[in-house]
């Protein structure tokens, strides 16, 4: 499926210039492999600068819709004579929350994620040739000399003071104004949200998610003896208000954990109107949402990019996030802002994790300030849109037929469901055997609807022998498909 502009009422010049392209090429006035218009020329053409027309086909890649050739030109994406495999749909899911049990398959998952003898899809974690590791050397080098003292003394507080300001600047980019003095800084996204827990759940309680969801959120959910109550997401579109709606009025649920923008483990996103009526809903019903924005970023669409957070007045919605997928994966700092629940997070902080380390934080702060921040994801964007097009395409040549693949618009995953009654889990150890992993479908939810899926991590090292792997992946899936179940 070609990728497609967002709906919304253009309110720049350069915006114009980009939904009427969008129009055309939708319409296919403009065909796959067309030659755009150059800079120069469009802009002589719309009366604009040339600065507009650029910032005009740079939003038209971030939709997948043009590509820029080197001395050539801009021209119409896609590709052709590709087979192409249908996106999945929603899964009906059962009423009652669940006990969570998923850790000893994730533990064996995670530990073959650096096995040099494994070719590993297994994980999201993104592979180092993806940044730009001198310019954070230079950062973490550059806050060491400064703070040479910040390495012999205790820090305390919640966080260093140009880290937190530094993440209230780049809030504004998720439509958020935030306080500077309201953010705790953390060692990661997945410790921000086990601190949000903490401060609005009891064990026993009841905690509503996407269906299917991050396996890391449900060992947190695990750990902290918490049930799961799955809501149904649409591939598409992520986690239904409707269905969270009536969760709401039945269940009682203590808390609401999402991820709004390419949810793990399907990339979904929500239009914005629903992420306005999922922070009026919880407010509604004052129950706290905690709101995942580790992967915003990578999102090519800027309305998608929205937190809910940007919805909340009155603070219902506990905003968690981290630069571990977008900017510095080793340099493990993350953040939260809680809400109602600010002081009650502070506290739970210095008692389960102390302080902070706040020489990476420092550094991070440099790196958030820097001028190119934008340009430097919006290349991460379009580096990691073309591996997942390529895979997504692999993909649908090599598995069977009937094989419905996700196409997010943006982050390391792909979500694959197989032909019904196919079996994951053997595809799984099948996959081990040839020293292959994948992230088999019964890891992302408590209910066993998923045993069918599998999830694809293809931020790693992708060369020629990732893709030889993908093929091979997809050879073996033809041999857990049920007779007759393939579709032809």
């Amino acid at each position: 499926m070609q990728a497609t502009m967002p709906d919304r009422t253009p309110d720049t010049l350069y915006q114009r210039i980009a939904d009427q392209l969008a129009a055309s090429i939708r319409a296919g006035t403009l065909g796959r492999g067309d030659r755009l218009a150059s800079v120069r020329e469009l802009a002589r053409q719309q009366g604009v600068s040339m600065a507009t027309v650029v910032q005009a086909y740079r939003t038209l890649e971030d939709a997948r819709l043009i590509e820029a050739r080197p001395r050539s030109g801009y021209f119409v994406a896609g590709r052709t004579g590709v087979r192409r495999a249908a996106e999945p749909e929603t899964t009906p899911l059962p009423p009652q929350a669940q006990p969570v049990a998923v850790r000893s398959l994730a533990a064996q998952v995670m530990s073959l994620v650096h096995d040099p003898a494994f070719v590993s899809f297994g994980a999201v974690w993104p592979g180092a040739d993806l940044f730009q590791e001198e310019r954070v050397r230079r950062a973490v080098t550059r806050a060491a000399q400064r703070h040479r003292a910040s390495l012999c003394r205790y820090p305390t507080g919640s966080g260093a003071a140009e880290f937190r300001r530094a993440v209230a600047r780049h809030a504004l980019a998720l439509g958020c104004r935030l306080d500077p003095e309201h953010i705790v800084s953390t060692t990661g996204c997945q410790a921000a949200i086990s601190l949000c827990l903490r401060a609005v759940t009891q064990p026993g309680d009841v905690v509503a998610l996407e269906s299917p969801t991050s396996f890391g959120f449900l060992e947190l959910l695990e750990s902290m003896h918490l049930r799961a109550l799955e809501i149904p997401t649409h591939p598409r579109h992520g986690l239904s208000v409707d269905a969270l709606s009536l969760a709401l009025d039945t269940q009682p649920v203590k808390a609401i954990l999402a991820v709004p923008t390419l949810a793990n483990p399907m990339g979904s996103c929500m239009p914005v109107p629903e992420r306005r009526r999922l922070a009026q809903l919880v407010a509604r019903h004052r129950v706290p949402l905690i709101e995942d924005v580790l992967y915003n970023p990578l999102c090519a669409h800027d309305d998608q990019r929205r937190a809910v957070r940007s919805f909340d007045d009155a603070g219902w919605v506990m905003l968690c996030g981290s630069y571990s997928k977008t900017m510095a994966p080793g340099v493990r700092v993350g953040y939260v802002e809680a809400g109602r629940w600010t002081e009650e997070v502070k506290h739970l902080k210095a008692v389960h994790s102390g302080s902070f380390t706040e020489l990476m934080e420092l550094a991070l702060a440099d790196l958030l300030m820097q001028p190119g921040l934008e340009s430097g994801f919006r290349q991460l964007r379009n580096t990691v849109a073309a591996r997942l097009e390529e895979a997504r395409a692999l993909a649908a040549e090599s598995f069977p037929r009937g094989t419905r693949i996700t196409d997010p618009p943006g982050g390391y995953i792909l979500w694959v469901e197989l032909p019904a009654g196919s079996d994951a889990m053997a595809l799984y150890q099948a996959c081990l055997r040839e020293r292959i992993c994948i992230a088999p479908g019964s890891l992302f939810s408590t209910t066993g609807r998923y045993g069918h899926c599998i999830r694809l991590g293809l931020g790693g090292r992708w060369t020629d022998a990732q893709r030889q792997a993908l093929r091979r992946v997809g050879e073996l899936a033809h041999g857990v498909v049920p007779a007759g179940g393939a579709a032809a």
